[in-house]
């Protein structure tokens, strides 16, 4: 077993609401450890949408999930937080009144007085479409996520999919691509009505191509796609010459280990209660979209709100004797020299 890593706070999941979750903690004099089973930082934002615009975060009008991400870790500098990513904490034994032991997949061991569950909604996997040997297509030709706009240019795009993603992608890429087909089974989509305008009257230009049906097969050698097999809604066959493909087919969210934690869980999430977000064991605390409560909206700027009142009650268990006195970081000469401003 490897040497345990001792911290005040071990915070799993490093989306948006985990990351600043460190930093209330952090003006808070208390040191954060991160575990996350992605290999970067950011969470879905940087996983799933890290080029797409974000536009409900207070004061700022327009932010993709990567530049949202990047702002977040700037902020936290000041706390060194110590990120361990690839990696899913598999057990949760208490050790104390509140203390937990918590070991990783790869036999990582840490003990701290509060853990913070910060993992969204578990960790997710796209669904992969029925379509035999669409593996040795992945990661070469076949992408879930977009992580990369510039990756698309100039190649001729096949998404496949009638939600937000697809019709998202599909005008965002467009620019990009040298020709953009998308495919779904029927002519009625589930993305939002502009989306759809502004797909409908591209295809009416002749600047991309609507298909109905569904893809049966997969052309191409060694990972590298030329082209699909389409079944149409008439069952008529026909083939898409494509070089990259883009199912849209959702997500498959994993609650993972959480359910052998001893917590209670709700529909697959981690109720709390209010005015700390915090489980049914004491010390155990969830914020973001992985908890529920009456009146739960998944925003993140939600669970930045949860973030703060957490940390609150969490200085009682790492601080027991230890009077708390709010402050503001407008005015505390204290919190601004922590951050570094004075």
């Amino acid at each position: 077993m490897s040497d345990v890593i001792k911290t005040d706070v071990l915070i799993i999941g490093a989306g948006p609401c985990g990351l600043f979750a460190a930093f209330e903690l952090g003006l808070l004099d208390m040191k954060t450890h991160f575990v996350d089973i992605l290999d970067k930082v950011g969470g879905q934002c940087a996983e799933l949408y890290p080029e797409k615009p974000i536009y409900d975060i207070p004061g700022i009008p327009q932010v993709s999930g990567q530049g949202l991400t990047d702002a977040l870790m700037e902020q936290i500098k000041p706390f060194h937080p110590t990120f361990h990513l690839g990696e899913m904490v598999e057990t949760v034994e208490k050790i104390g009144d509140p203390a937990f032991r918590c070991t990783t997949d790869v036999g990582k061991v840490f003990e701290c007085k509060v853990l913070v569950i910060a993992a969204g909604g578990g960790s997710f996997q796209p669904k992969r479409p029925p379509v035999p040997g669409i593996e040795a297509y992945e990661g070469t030709s076949v992408h879930y996520a977009v992580r990369k706009m510039e990756t698309f240019r100039d190649k001729n795009v096949l998404i496949v999919g009638g939600g937000d993603s697809a019709l998202d992608w599909t005008l965002n890429l467009h620019p990009l691509a040298r020709r953009i087909t998308l495919l779904h089974r029927r002519d009625d989509f589930r993305a939002a009505p502009h989306s759809v305008e502004q797909m409908r009257a591209l295809v009416a230009d002749g600047k991309m191509d609507l298909r109905l049906g569904q893809v049966t097969a997969l052309s191409g050698a060694e990972g590298k796609l030329t082209g699909a097999t389409v079944k149409g809604n008439d069952n008529n066959v026909s083939e898409i010459a494509c070089d990259t493909m883009l199912p849209f087919f959702g997500l498959t969210m994993k609650l993972g280990p959480v359910a052998n934690w001893g917590i209670a869980l709700e529909n697959n999430l981690v109720p709390v209660e209010t005015s700390a977000f915090e489980t049914n064991v004491p010390g155990i605390f969830a914020i973001g979209d992985i908890n529920t409560y009456p009146g739960k909206i998944k925003l993140i700027l939600c669970g930045f709100h949860e973030g703060a009142l957490m940390s609150q009650k969490a200085h009682r268990y790492v601080y027991p004797e230890k009077r708390l006195v709010f402050q503001y970081t407008t005015s505390s000469s204290s919190l601004q020299k922590k951050l570094g401003v004075n």
